[in-house]
């Protein structure tokens, strides 16, 4: 077992933070927001944005606000898996789990309204194929944000502390399996909702992209974005 030490100051892992959590949100939104623009379940969301949004249309009337609702309390519930699957009660990791729901639900509402305002339906194959482009890069925001605060390691989103622990507690540090692992949850909310309402709207090129290459994008933006940044308090077995 080795654990890495902390060699970030406060300032700038709150910078680092901040940044992530930022791009985060906007590349949930953005998966969102494109499927929403071209026929249904052609494009899809990321993968957790998938269930977290099949549940909303399934069950909390398909608005902003309960959306909001869905990824907060679904966030309760991963935190607490993740104290399971770490084999000990650390309150304040629950807690900085739950912490970080509050400004990424927040987030997550505003730019739903603003991106549905600004973001013209898809008219033509020009606008397919942009909208494919901003889909996937959607996916790719996720994915670099979650390197960037799991290698800060302040608090994170209960969903990437759950790859997180998976990933360096029983996969020796390898991100592409413990993220294919961390959508054995979403998969089964996904599933919940569609025998609810058999809506596919938010599964399809999108979430295919995210499934085969979040994961691996993840441990490329390790190396490769802010690459100086190392993983902070980190303990691998």
């Amino acid at each position: 077992m080795q654990k890495s030490k902390r060699t970030l100051g406060w300032g700038a892992s709150l910078s680092f933070f901040a940044f992530s959590l930022v791009i985060n949100s906007m590349g949930n939104v953005l998966t969102i927001a494109t499927s929403q623009k071209i026929h249904p379940a052609f494009l899809g969301s990321a993968y957790w944005t998938a269930a977290e949004n099949g549940w909303n249309i399934s069950f909390m009337g398909n608005t902003s606000f309960g959306l909001s609702i869905t990824f907060f309390v679904v966030g309760v519930l991963i935190a607490l898996l993740n104290m399971i699957l770490d084999r000990k009660v650390d309150l304040i990791r629950f807690f900085g789990n739950l912490a970080f729901m509050v400004p990424f639900s927040m987030l997550i509402g505003a730019f739903s309204d603003w991106f549905n305002k600004i973001m013209p339906e898809a008219d033509g194959f020009g606008m397919l194929a942009l909208y494919v482009l901003l889909n996937f890069f959607g996916v790719t925001l996720i994915a670099i944000a979650i390197s960037i605060y799991q290698r800060t390691n302040i608090v994170l989103h209960p969903a990437d502390d759950l790859m997180q622990i998976l990933r360096f507690k029983y996969f020796k540090g390898n991100a592409g399996i413990a993220m294919w692992v961390s959508y054995i949850p979403p998969t089964i909310i996904g599933l919940i909702a569609l025998i609810a309402v058999p809506d596919f709207s938010n599964y399809g090129l999108g979430t295919i992209f995210a499934f085969l290459f979040q994961g691996n994008i993840t441990g490329w933006a390790d190396k490769a974005v802010f690459k100086d940044l190392k993983h902070q308090g980190i303990t691998i077995e």
